[in-house]
């Protein structure tokens, strides 16, 4: 795991380095069901899924798809770094053979007390480029001269953010 980058040392419109997964395989599929004991068949079934679910193929789990930004969120963030929030929407079907780019980026920077938080926007692309999975996330970094951020995690009043010096407000 790479160290925790600072509040400081990142500016607004860096890019994560892509997270890429796959071609995922009925495998990978038959794993995650197992784990999340998810077992409707349009994730394992091809016969099923083509025939009585009319699909073109098997899909990809939406769990497994957000697992896959939590993941890229969390190694870039670091030990010291939180990921306090992040949605997505599940726009397009993703299937069995796909490989799957995972993108971020900051968009935005505000100051807390005892830390600072980066807005994020993110997504998921095929290799087709199709981007299903659009979303949003907000990370947490500690300051470079500041302290560790509090564990379990205490999010800071709405009161207390401000936007970082020289930003939109």
């Amino acid at each position: 795991m790479r160290a925790t980058p600072r509040f400081e040392d990142v500016a607004i419109g860096t890019e994560l380095p892509a997270l890429r997964k796959g071609p995922l395989t009925t495998t990978h599929l038959m794993r995650w069901s197992a784990a999340m004991e998810n077992w409707h068949k349009i994730h394992y079934d091809a016969p099923y899924a083509q025939q009585q679910e009319k699909l073109p193929g098997l899909l990809i789990n939406g769990s497994l798809k957000q697992q896959f930004v939590m993941q890229l969120l969390k190694d870039w963030a670091g030990p010291e770094g939180w990921v306090w929030k992040a949605r997505l929407q599940f726009r397009a079907m993703n299937l069995v053979g796909e490989t799957l780019s995972v993108w971020a980026r900051i968009v935005g920077k505000r100051q807390a007390p005892a830390f600072g938080l980066l807005d994020l926007e993110l997504g998921i692309v095929n290799e087709a480029g199709v981007e299903s999975t659009p979303g949003t996330a907000i990370v947490a970094l500690p300051y470079r001269d500041g302290p560790p951020l509090p564990y379990p995690f205490v999010p800071p009043a709405a009161a207390t953010v401000r936007p970082t010096e020289g930003e939109p407000r």
